[in-house]
């Protein structure tokens, strides 16, 4: 195997590989991993078998630890592989890599899984390459996600808000004007919690701008004010949510609970998955319970999204 560090050059080669990997997602592809170009050093890198045809995608950044780290600025990272990937050839990708970054004067690596309900098919070879060097679990944070042939459906007190909602007159709308529902967004967050979005309002209109297709914001309306709101981030068969909120006039009135029903029931009732996102905080062992007490209200169970670490040293 060939470990070749990504540059421009590569960029069609590499979306079109992600398009076609098993376990790619669009979060994978350069126009995204690059919308924060300015806060990381990219390192990201492409494995070529020994024929020369690609085989591989690490996205990646360094840091200046000289820590290696797939991606700090995604969600996910991950290997991306494709379809005909078995696991002796990827725990090759994987020594190959880890060589390269040891050449390189990197001191280790931190990464982060594709969570498997983003795989198209099985493709969980990177977690036994892991364990055979060595790997350590260093975090782990809990989503809610439920799958739509097997979901054991609402609680009482989410069937409750639905029906609050629809007597209150409730609407539920995708937007493309997201100015009102980001303004509620950073309201919230800074008057909670003294917090910020992680993207400004200016990235993520971008990032709608740039994939249509995966990226869209949904509202719950009343008379014209936005209730709460959501993005979703669709991939091929995952609906995963971003940015959830609610006014207190919202939560009085099962905003929340009537667009939820809305999104899992109608719009993305033939996706396989439905992903509520993480319950942490930066510290990945203080839960928010109350939290991931609603997403459970909504049917949904525990997935893991995992953080590894390999020291070179």
């Amino acid at each position: 195997m060939q470990v070749i560090r990504y540059t421009s050059e590569y960029k069609s080669l590499w979306d079109s590989f992600v398009e076609e990997s098993k376990n790619g997602t669009f979060l994978h592809k350069r126009d995204y991993t690059e919308y924060h170009a300015d806060r990381f050093t990219d390192y990201s890198l492409l494995i070529f078998d020994s024929k020369g045809e690609l085989f591989a995608l690490m996205p990646g950044n360094i840091g200046d630890d000289k820590i290696f780290y797939s991606h700090r600025g995604l969600t996910y990272g991950g290997l991306v592989i494709g379809f005909n990937a078995g696991q002796i050839d990827v725990n090759m990708a994987f020594d190959a890599v880890i060589a390269y970054l040891k050449e390189d004067g990197c001191k280790g690596m931190q990464y982060k899984c594709i969570p498997e309900i983003y795989h198209k098919i099985p493709a969980q070879e990177d977690l036994y390459s892991l364990f055979c060097n060595g790997a350590t679990l260093i975090s782990r944070k809990p989503s809610c996600a439920l799958i739509s042939d097997n979901n054991p459906g609402f609680e009482y007190r989410r069937k409750r808000g639905v029906k609050k909602a629809a007597k209150s007159g409730i609407d539920i709308m995708s937007s493309d004007d997201t100015r009102a529902y980001w303004s509620l967004l950073e309201n919230t967050l800074s008057s909670r919690f003294g917090a910020k979005p992680v993207h400004t309002y200016e990235e993520i209109s971008n990032l709608k701008t740039l994939f249509p297709a995966n990226i869209k914001c949904y509202i719950a309306e009343n008379d014209g004010v936005v209730l709460a709101g959501v993005i979703i981030y669709e991939t091929e068969q995952t609906a995963h949510t971003q940015y959830i909120v609610a006014s207190e006039d919202g939560k009085k009135k099962g905003a929340l609970d009537a667009l939820f029903d809305k999104l899992i029931n109608n719009i993305y009732k033939d996706k396989r998955w439905f992903d509520f996102g993480t319950s942490t905080g930066d510290d990945p062992r203080q839960l928010n319970e109350g939290l991931i007490i609603q997403k459970e209200g909504f049917g949904a169970r525990a997935v893991m999204y995992d953080v590894y670490e390999i020291n070179f040293e």
